[in-house]
């Protein structure tokens, strides 16, 4: 297939790249060409904007920073896109910006597949995402293919929307944790105990989880390499909350967590993974 990945981030990049491997013609775009540049040698074309990026081809693979970036590139594609093709939107983006992009899809006289995943970079890079997607079932066997290469596994969940809505579900569960993993590494610090006494507690009981062990590591061995920044973490935290005033409930977990998400940004950890929102536990 002929596909175009429009943004080529800490998942676009591995995204991009998986797909050229599978013998797929990739074209890709990035705001910052540098970062797109060494796609180069792993198969893909780069292009220096959204139109020559999508000149004929049959699915178009938006994996950007937010809604307004997504709309701003699709939009920028425009005089080039083909009528027939698919727009596969993978980014999170949440649930009004979601809406607003299938009435874009619709204006430019694209078929929509709202696909955003669960999981990192390192998913991304072992082509093991899960892909939430959904979008009119015709258009199933013509995505697939691309699925089949980024992700180890497909949930088709409904009508285009209803994958933002449960990724956003997902996402306040990994703030949760993450959240929850940060504090308790605080806590037992500045109780005088080596953390590493709390993760072994639990370890293979009912509280325990890979998720836990991996954040608290990483914690305590303050490697925070991003697999996912802490000022991403942020945006979605704030999508998460915007969903919960949309549904009219109270996710005072989720408003917790993006306290402690900016406190950790405002401190400097940005661009850290997000479990160094850990230092938002201190002063």
């Amino acid at each position: 297939m002929k596909i175009a990945v429009l943004g080529t981030g800490l998942m676009g990049a591995p995204i991009a790249a998986n797909l050229a491997a599978a013998g797929h013609d990739v074209r890709v775009w990035n705001r910052t060409r540098a970062k797109a540049e060494p796609l180069a040698g792993r198969g893909a074309t780069v292009t220096d904007s959204p139109a020559q990026a999508v000149e004929g081809v049959e699915v178009v693979l938006t994996m950007l920073n937010d809604g307004p970036a997504v709309t701003a590139a699709m939009q920028a594609a425009a005089p080039s896109l083909p009528h027939d093709a698919v727009w596969v939107q993978a980014s999170t983006v949440g649930v009004e910006a979601t809406e607003d992009h299938v009435a874009l899809a619709r204006s430019l006289g694209l078929e929509f597949v709202d696909a955003p995943v669960l999981g990192s970079v390192k998913p991304a890079t072992d082509g093991t995402l899960v892909v939430l997607a959904s979008g009119d079932e015709h258009l199933r066997d013509r995505v697939q293919p691309v699925f089949d290469v980024i992700g180890a596994r497909t949930m088709w969940v409904g009508e285009a929307g209803a994958s933002s809505r449960l990724k956003l579900v997902a996402n306040s569960w990994v703030l949760a944790l993450t959240a929850a993993v940060g504090e308790a590494v605080a806590l037992a610090e500045s109780s005088g105990l080596d953390p590493k006494l709390f993760l072994e507690a639990v370890s293979g009981g009912a509280m325990d989880c890979a998720y836990l062990q991996m954040k608290g590591n990483a914690i305590m061995t303050k490697s925070f390499e991003p697999a996912f920044t802490v000022q991403n973490a942020l945006k979605d935290a704030l999508l998460v909350n915007e969903a919960a005033v949309r549904a009219n409930v109270h996710l005072d977990v989720a408003q917790a967590a993006a306290a402690r998400l900016n406190r950790a940004v405002t401190k400097g950890h940005g661009d850290e993974d997000m479990a160094a929102s850990y230092y938002a536990s201190y002063q």
